[in-house]
């Protein structure tokens, strides 16, 4: 970067101000080039953050895959990372193992298959990357630590990339190794091992899919854990590297990122890192926590994925600025392009990035946003200034033969409200310069393809609809294993078909974990699955429950459950329990520490077919259990509101049917 003073003027003797200073930065490919770009992507998991999506009708549904995976019209994202789904909270919800048990295979569960289809139909070359958080209990074998016996876990991880691609014709690129307190050199090597020993050497490690330590010192000094592990990928690295990290010659990938509100402060951030990460920290992709909010916003981090699909009931989606400010990157690059060594930061503060094709193609974005307007949720950003500057590009090497340049626009406006999101603006000739002002992202490319797709408006948003019923019908193999809009917080409910009994549950909603999973947070000793509007307080729930070990165990059916994801212990509500020993009860909380009353009724609990009808209206709640009421206007003052939920007293199998609510308020 070379500074000069051509727009200085002095008038005389009397006056000698610095009308403008123009800052001159080169971008050269004579001195050879940077790394490798690989990317940017979304992740789809991590707490099934995708769950509301699978429930849109058409069109909407296949629009809102189109602003993600359609190249040359939204985000046209270049990665897709999904969870390998282990039956245990992971922050938003659970997502279901391919194995609940060692004995058993299933690669038609949850949605995470047909996500990747759809993410591959739109674009065939997209990155595809598997990541177990958690895992089924047989693979820990009674303990909460998936490496004690890692030829079983290497087996079951391995077990899901073949049925990727024997049941959806799936091939998988990388597989993470994670694990929120330490990493395993033994696993890693092991699972290298297992994946060439079935023919998958072109499936890549990632690790340890969290920290740069200790694993960059590890693979430093172990040969065999260097030959199996292909990128250095972390959580939320704040943009920085560390230089032993570098010094491993290996990739370096910014594996899970951004994790923030995705209003305009959201995009912003997005913004900033996805720049920096290469310039501060040489990493090569960056991959957002998470694809896209699909889940219910009073759930832990709400809104927090590149666009917002959380209302399949109405339709209603929204296209949030992350997406546009993807579209920067993914649109005018591909993975393989290589940036170049004069990137950097602006003299003013923002940054720069360049990359090349090395076919004569180049794509400059710059980024100008300021600290306030564009902080992550994580790391702490510490304090900078950006200022307004005039920057001249000159345009050397192979591209000093590049006449013309196309221009896309964002500016994010904190003021007035008037932000412009992706606007293709009149070409710069060759050489050029620009007044970049702050909060603005600029991409300059001789790529001539970009496109800000645009469908009609979806419908307007809608709350949850105040009169609903499900009785789980579906005739044969449903196309999705979860019944609509239930949000599984502990333990797994599935369609369940019982293809040897004509009989009243033949087609029902089975909870199947029977063992605690091995997990990274503390699962409720109960199975729970939520539903409904979370500011809902007065209304009527009904369900038949069917408890399939008749002598012990117990169910529930709750209103105003005020808490889900990592902190379902500690969720409260008002949670009505019926048990097969004879009794039922009522208690404030799902972990029975709060108890209301206690009833023996074995003349009406002697069968494990039960009808529960609870209702509940302003400090009121009356309840009956196979007609039969139990209770009348019990006095019951908090929670106020909060969702409807069904459950198991421990984790254990039980059927539910004709679910209804009807919400008075």
């Amino acid at each position: 970067m070379n500074i000069g003073n051509q727009c200085c003027l002095f008038w005389g003797i009397f006056l000698h101000i610095s009308v403008c200073l123009g800052e001159d930065y080169d971008l050269d490919d004579k001195t050879g080039l940077g790394r490798s770009f690989d990317g940017i992507g979304g992740l789809s998991g991590g707490g099934a953050t995708s769950r509301l999506l699978v429930n849109y009708a058409e069109p909407y549904r296949s629009q809102i895959l189109d602003y993600l995976f359609r190249p040359q019209f939204g985000a046209s994202l270049q990665i897709l990372k999904v969870e390998i789904g282990g039956d245990a909270q992971t922050t938003d919800g659970t997502e279901p193992s391919h194995m609940h048990y060692e004995d058993d295979e299933n690669y038609f569960r949850g949605y995470e298959w047909w996500l990747m289809r759809e993410a591959k139909k739109r674009n065939p070359n997209i990155t595809l990357i598997g990541l177990p958080w958690a895992f089924p209990g047989w693979v820990g074998n009674g303990g909460n630590w998936p490496y004690s016996f890692p030829d079983i876990t290497a087996s079951y991880v391995v077990s899901w990339i073949l049925g990727a691609k024997q049941y959806h014709d799936l091939d998988i690129d990388y597989v993470g190794i994670w694990n929120e307190r330490s990493f395993n050199s033994k696993y890693i090597k092991l699972l290298r091992y297992t994946l060439d020993k079935r023919g998958l050497e072109r499936v890549k490690i990632i690790a340890s899919d969290n920290l740069w330590e200790p694993i960059t010192s590890v693979v430093f000094a172990d040969k065999d854990l260097q030959d199996a592990v292909e990128i250095l990928g972390v959580h939320y690295p704040g943009t920085n590297t560390v230089p032993k990290a570098l010094k491993t010659g290996k990739k370096l990938w910014s594996s899970e990122d951004y994790s923030t509100f995705n209003d305009n402060v959201g995009g912003g951030c997005w913004a900033r890192i996805l720049n920096q990460n290469y310039v501060n920290g040489k990493m090569t992709a960056t991959i957002s926590w998470n694809l896209v909010s699909s889940y219910y916003d009073d759930l832990p981090f709400g809104r927090d994925g590149l666009m917002t699909a959380n209302e399949p009931w109405s339709g209603n989606y929204v296209v949030e600025s992350p997406i546009w400010i993807t579209a920067h990157t993914t649109q005018f690059t591909e993975p393989g392009w290589m940036y170049l060594q004069t990137v950097g930061h602006f003299t003013h503060s923002g940054s720069y990035v360049a990359l090349t094709d090395e076919r004569g193609n180049l794509t400059i974005i710059t980024e100008t946003m300021t600290h306030d307007h564009s902080v992550c949720i994580r790391p702490p950003l510490l304090p900078y200034n950006v200022t307004a500057q005039n920057v001249t590009f000159h345009l050397k090497g192979t591209f000093a033969s590049i006449s013309e340049l196309q221009v896309w626009h964002s500016k994010f406006d904190f003021k007035s409200n008037k932000t412009v999101l992706f606007q293709n603006l009149r070409p710069v000739k060759g050489s050029f310069s620009i007044e970049l002002d702050v909060d603005e992202v600029y991409t300059f490319t001789t790529v001539r393809n970009g496109h800000r797709g645009n469908y009609p408006d979806p419908p307007p948003s809608a709350p949850f609809p105040k009169s609903y019923k499900d009785d789980f019908d579906v005739s044969g193999n449903p196309y999705f294993s979860e019944a609509p809009n239930f949000a599984d917080q502990t333990g797994v409910f599935e369609y369940f078909t019982n293809l040897t009994d004509p009989g009243p549950h033949n087609s029902t909603l089975r909870q199947v974990v029977t063992q605690r999973p091995v997990t990274w947070v503390a699962d409720a000793d109960q199975t729970i699955s939520v539903i409904g509007d979370y500011k809902w307080h007065d209304l009527m729930v009904s369900c038949d429950i069917y408890m399939e070990a008749v002598h012990t165990g117990g169910v529930f059916v709750a209103v105003r459950v005020d808490k889900g994801g990592g902190v379902i212990r500690s969720t409260r509500g008002i949670f009505f329990w019926v048990y097969a020993d004879g009794t039922y009860k009522v208690t404030n909380d799902l972990r029975l520490i709060y108890c209301v009353f206690i009833l023996i009724l074995p003349h009406i609990c002697s069968s494990a077919d039960l009808s529960f009808i609870l209702c509940f209206q302003g400090n009121y709640a009356s309840a009956d259990l196979n007609g039969y009421p139990l209770w009348k206007n019990a006095v019951l003052w908090e929670p106020r509101h909060g969702w409807v939920a069904i459950g198991t007293s421990s984790f254990e199998l039980a059927q539910f049917d004709n679910f209804a609510i009807e919400a008075l308020a």
